[in-house]
């Protein structure tokens, strides 16, 4: 799709992008500085809990884009808000989050011009799909009800 594939990962993965055909940064350094777009793709396990640092995303462009869509946790706590504030990267898009369910609509990412926010849903099978909005149509209908179900935050509904 015309984009230059660029790959940082511990030692076993990197052989194995390299064995696949792919270029690998010689340095994690060299992975944040160069890279346009950065999308992580690793699970979080002890090893990678906080692997991405204020440093690293410091190192990022200003035009830079990073997309994570794996686990809020492999950026250090409140890193990529304040990298995002002092502008690298210059953009975020995001469907994990260090809170979830996200229900703080204060949160940071949620109120910045420069960040996508979206669920965590990538994909969705059709039976999946058909289950969700089942279970969508019955709040609504619930809540027109007078009957809320499955309600986050019911101290909004004392209100009433």
């Amino acid at each position: 799709f015309g984009m230059n594939i660029l790959v940082w990962a511990r030692d076993a993965s990197l052989a194995r992008a390299r064995s696949d055909g792919y270029t690998t940064a010689s340095s994690k350094e060299e992975f944040f500085m160069t890279c346009d777009v950065l999308s992580l793709h690793m699970r979080l396990v002890d090893a990678t809990r906080g692997i991405v640092s204020s440093k690293d995303l410091a190192l990022m462009k200003s035009t830079a884009l990073i997309v994570n869509t794996s686990r809020a946790g492999l950026i250090q706590p409140n890193a990529l808000v304040d990298a995002l504030r002092t502008g690298r990267p210059g953009m975020a898009a995001v469907d994990v989050y260090e809170n979830e369910p996200l229900t703080d609509t204060n949160n940071p990412l949620l109120n910045m011009d420069n960040v996508i926010c979206t669920p965590h849903i990538g994909y969705v099978s059709t039976d999946e799909y058909e289950i969700q909005f089942t279970d969508i149509f019955e709040q609504i209908l619930a809540y027109a009800q007078g009957t809320p179900i499955h309600v986050v935050n019911p101290q909004v509904l004392d209100g009433k």
